[in-house]
């Protein structure tokens, strides 16, 4: 028989609402729109300019450029390849921000041999809007590789740090091997969403180019204070795009997100596929620690929410989340759509390993269906997604009553197959719902099967599972009232090592 419909946990996540005023870009230091400025009157005329140049922190931007006479700057570097080239980073502490305007192209910055440059906005004032250490507008076939990037801090609510901020029309623009930590806004106003910084952010905010060609890849980005923002965005217009291979822990907010339906784009383009970031891949990477707690964006009612996603889909449609490593994190993987006119479709989440994740450990569905019992907020869709060979284990960490796998409002067409599935928390949840899910007009049940499933110190008769506002505990209740895992299998399985 069935049991009451599933309960929300006893303190519901908080509405995630990013920030949606628009933000100006503060002007940087740096290259900007003089990038391709011909080389200096002191310049040999007659002489092929250098496509490798070399800055020291000893340096000084009227030299030659080379190994023995550095020149000071990197923006004076990419003042002298305005045809593309490299520019080799010394070891040391650049005070520089570096900013790379639509004229820079065919442009690799690296470090000098294996010598360790870092980028340190310690001492930098952060300006109004957003502003990064590194930034790219509209630049094309540039890499990014090999710096650490960190100390850029503000206790300013109208700043928005950034360690590396990709936008404009930019296409076929790697960032590899970066260390992005210990930045962001330390701002303390408790609720405030209007708190926000960036690890690695990617802004598709061209209407009529999207960014394309992007690769973010073997980076490690820790320890960031994001307020309402995200570690690893990528944003509206971009299509076209790998995110791989990262380490991504001990942030206060999400870890990688793909986003659509925020004002990236202005209207009339706002709602369209073209605000939606799409054809993505998502694989490889590790994410952990990703905890919301102690954030003040998220303190609301004398508590914390429990809302910071490890992997996080949010508008986007045709993403790949494959073979990542989630743990410890508030929520796992969720697919799902904050705005109300939006939708997350056509996902695949597979072969990834989540484990001992605070709330659950994978979510879709819009989180709220406009009741005031979760926050009176109207929330978009998740449909014609697939979840497929994905392990999930220990994921209720608050032992709430939370399920390993939650699907909340307005989900449909959406799959679940071949996963391996092990709930650890007393009240041995495993598929879980929302009140109300089978009356929001659109839900349909999760199409469920040939899964294994487990339960610690259950038994088939007590696992719950959840489907269109209705919780029925035991497996074979479950399959009998619902039709759903006809094929699936209620027997311990080996966890990954």
């Amino acid at each position: 028989m069935p049991d009451v419909p599933y309960a929300l946990p006893r303190s519901p996540r908080s509405p995630r609402r990013r920030r949606t005023a628009a933000l100006g870009v503060a002007l940087l230091l740096g290259v900007g729109a003089s990038v391709a400025a011909t080389a200096p009157a002191s310049a040999d005329p007659g002489r092929t300019p250098a496509r490798t140049l070399v800055v020291s922190t000893h340096g000084d931007d009227a030299a030659s450029g080379s190994a023995r006479h550095p020149l000071a700057s990197v923006a004076a570097a990419v003042r002298r390849l305005p045809a593309g080239g490299t520019v080799l980073l010394r070891g040391g502490r650049y005070d520089e921000r570096i900013s790379l305007g639509a004229a820079v192209h065919d442009l690799v910055i690296k470090p000098y041999r294996h010598e360790h440059p870092v980028l340190d906005g310690t001492g930098l004032a952060v300006p109004d809007g957003r502003s990064a250490m590194v930034a790219l507008d509209g630049s094309r076939d540039v890499t990014v590789e090999g710096l650490e990037v960190t100390g850029y801090r503000t206790t300013a609510i109208d700043a928005m740090p950034i360690g590396v901020y990709v936008h404009g029309a930019a296409r076929d623009v790697t960032l590899r091997g970066l260390h992005v930590h210990h930045l962001g806004n330390d701002n303390g106003t408790l609720g405030s969403f209007d708190l926000n910084a960036h690890g690695i952010a990617v802004y598709g905010d061209s209407v009529d180019h999207p960014i394309t060609g992007l690769r973010i890849e073997d980076n490690e980005v820790d320890h960031l204070v994001l307020g309402a923002s995200e570690s690893v965005v990528v944003n509206g217009n971009v299509d076209g795009w790998r995110v791989s291979r990262n380490d991504i822990h001990d942030n206060n907010n999400i870890g990688i997100d793909a986003i659509g339906y925020e004002p990236t784009l202005p209207e009339p383009y706002r709602y369209s596929d073209r605000n939606r970031a799409r054809n993505g891949v998502i694989d490889h990477n590790t994410v952990r620690n990703i905890i919301s707690k102690g954030n003040p964006s998220y303190y609301e009612d004398g508590g914390w929410c429990n809302c910071a996603d490890g992997i996080y889909v949010d508008g986007g449609t045709r993403i790949r989340v494959e073979r990542n490593r989630v743990s410890g994190s508030d929520i796992g993987v969720e697919v799902a759509a904050e705005n109300a006119k939006g939708s997350a479709d056509h996902v695949l989440v597979s072969r990834n390993v989540i484990t001992r994740s605070a709330y659950v450990g994978i979510a879709t569905g819009g989180y709220c269906n406009g009741s005031e019992a979760c926050g009176g907020e109207q929330t978009g869709r998740s449909h014609d997604n697939r979840f497929e060979r994905n392990t999930l284990y220990a994921n209720n960490q608050l032992d709430d009553g939370s399920p390993e796998v939650l699907v909340q409002y307005y989900a449909y067409r959406n799959t679940f197959s071949r996963n391996r599935v092990w709930a650890t928390n007393d009240a041995h949840a495993v598929l879980g719902t929302v009140d109300g899910a089978g009356d929001d007009g659109l839900s349909t049940p999760l199409r469920a099967d040939h899964n294994r499933y487990w339960t610690t110190g259950g038994h088939r008769r007590e696992a719950t599972f959840g489907s269109l506002g209705t919780t029925y505990t035991g497996f074979d209740t479950y399959r009998k009232a619902t039709g759903q895992d006809r094929h699936s299998r209620f027997a311990k399985f080996h966890l990954p090592r």
